[in-house]
């Protein structure tokens, strides 16, 4: 008997073999995409097998294809199983340690998510004990279409030229832009160091509608119903002036960054709130979730960005412009 497992242990698969070879390659490369006939040729595998492979890969989610360059990156699923393996050896993120504090003292739903790719990915979530359905059905590995009007928070704390590619992509649904708006929600909320999120039906419907869709692929009759349910960009954002200590407001959730090395917004954490509190509770759990964001970016070395190495003033401000 041990013999047999001895040679089952030792047994090759060159199918499988070639399935590795493909998600190594793309691993190694995780910030570039690639067409079939590049993969085939580097990893000097048949058209027709690389292209099994990859369309296999991509309909299990662990590859993602890019239907207008036919080329093939690194997908959401690999998130997934990447934090399964964490799980197994008793690693966490970093910002896990942060997420369970934060779900225990407030009750709520937490998560680390970060752009990979064009795509807005659910990395971590912690959920309050004993918590069930509802909101914790967001789950690792979830993505969103990281175009306007969906991503604002990923974008917000980052140079100015960041902000301003964002706003050039297609956007995933008609939005309009009210610059000075915007404007002054960045500012605000870079003063702060959190997001405040409106609390709306729609807002909520919006979200869980674009999960795992390219909103430029709706039909246009789908994505202008789905744009009646988009306010202006920012609209749905609290200013600190709106909100008085002693007065509840509908909240959504509360959002707020943490840096790499670089100074780059690398992560966004939140905090689920999914009700109405007081400006003074805003304020609590807003500055609580800022602190757990700052220390997330001191533990992984990371850095502040230094707001004055913007080049010149940002074209944000004014106008207002359909996108």
């Amino acid at each position: 008997m041990a013999e047999e497992q001895d040679t089952v242990a030792g047994r090759r698969s060159p199918p499988t073999e070639r399935v590795v070879q493909v998600l190594d390659y793309l691993v190694a490369r995780q910030d570039q995409r690639f067409g079939l006939s590049e993969l085939a040729r580097a990893l000097s595998i048949s058209k027709p097998t690389c292209l099994g492979i990859l369309s296999a890969l991509v309909s299990g989610g662990y590859l993602t294809r890019d239907p207008a360059s036919k080329t093939y990156g690194l997908g959401p699923a690999l998130i997934a199983a990447g934090r399964a393996a964490q799980r197994g050896f008793a690693v966490g993120p970093i910002a896990r340690t942060h997420l369970d504090r934060l779900a225990a003292e407030f009750g709520s739903v937490c998560t680390a998510s970060a752009v990979v790719g064009d795509r807005i990915m659910i990395l971590e979530v912690a959920t309050p004990s004993g918590m069930k359905g509802g909101r914790t059905a967001v789950k690792v590995g979830q993505a969103y279409p990281f175009a306007p009007p969906v991503g604002l928070m990923y974008v917000l704390w980052s140079a100015d030229h960041d902000l301003e590619a964002w706003l050039r992509r297609e956007p995933t649904l008609p939005v309009v832009l009210d610059r000075d708006l915007l404007r002054e929600v960045v500012e605000d909320c870079r003063d702060a160091g959190y997001l405040v999120e409106r609390l709306t039906p729609m807002g909520r419907r919006l979200f869980s509608l674009m999960q795992g869709v390219a909103g430029h692929d709706l039909p246009s009759e789908i994505r202008e119903l789905l744009g009646e349910m988009v306010s202006s960009l920012g609209e749905r954002v609290y200013l600190g002036r709106e909100l008085a200590a002693d007065a509840e407001y509908p909240v959504s959730l509360i959002a707020a960054p943490a840096y790499d090395a670089d100074g780059h917004q690398s992560l966004v954490l939140t905090l689920d709130v999914g009700s109405s509190i007081s400006g003074a509770e805003v304020e609590r759990r807003g500055k609580a979730l800022a602190a757990a964001a700052d220390a997330v970016t001191a533990e992984v070395g990371g850095r502040w960005p230094d707001r004055r190495a913007d080049p010149g003033p940002s074209s944000i401000g004014g106008g207002i412009d359909p996108i």
